[in-house]
């Protein structure tokens, strides 16, 4: 009997640790929200008041037209301000690098210790805010755009997943974690309509789909 008994401890450590990993998911980690993120309320009324318009001067376009990222204080730049914000226990050196912590990305559900795989999202994409209007702002207004940290347009996410969603909008990418659709979509409303950005028709469906699930 005794040699049929042992290699169960393995499977049972196996399944152990595969429970302990589905309680894990279930729990996400909590994360400093971006600022400025509207109730569903107010969020319907902003949508609402948005200009539906057809895109323009894509052709145009150049990241380079919205310089990023820009000194927020010392020696920490817009995006190592986000890490900070968006993480725990963060850890930073003398150039406010970001040497130890963790971060949890909401759009996928994935927690990452090293600041390498993080990336910060613009949450209306550059690209999309250019044919959206901003190409006929000044450098300045671009800039502020790129670096804004009272709105909910900068957020800490995996960076394949940042990648992936590249310049698209809610018509064709949304978070894969289905319940933070409510908030992307919230953000995103918020956004466009402080910087009074133009949307799409797809576009705004697409919001509103996101915005009916919100509880």
């Amino acid at each position: 009997m005794e040699s049929f008994a042992r290699p169960l401890v393995p499977r049972i450590l196996a399944l152990a640790a595969t429970v302990a990993v589905a309680v894990g998911l279930m729990a996400a980690p909590a994360q400093a929200a971006p600022t400025g993120i509207p109730s569903t309320a107010t969020a319907q009324t902003y949508l609402n008041a948005l200009t539906v318009a057809a895109e323009a001067n894509a052709s145009t376009y150049d990241r380079d037209l919205f310089p990023h990222w820009i000194t927020i204080s010392g020696t920490c730049n817009t995006r190592e301000t986000v890490l900070k914000r968006d993480g725990t226990s963060v850890v930073t050196d003398s150039a406010c690098a970001s040497t130890s912590g963790s971060w949890y990305s909401p759009y996928d559900g994935a927690t990452w210790t090293a600041a390498s795989d993080v990336d910060i999202d613009h949450v209306v994409p550059l690209a999309e805010a250019w044919r959206s209007g901003a190409s006929a702002w000044t450098t300045t207004k671009r800039q502020s755009f790129a670096n804004d940290l009272t709105r909910p347009q900068l957020i800490a996410v995996t960076d394949n997943v940042n990648q992936s969603k590249s310049d698209q909008d809610p018509s064709t990418w949304q978070p894969s974690v289905t319940s933070y659709r409510c908030t992307y979509a919230k953000m995103w409303i918020a956004v466009k309509y402080y910087w009074a950005l133009t949307l799409q028709s797809a576009e705004k469906t697409a919001l509103q789909t996101m915005l009916n699930t919100c509880s």
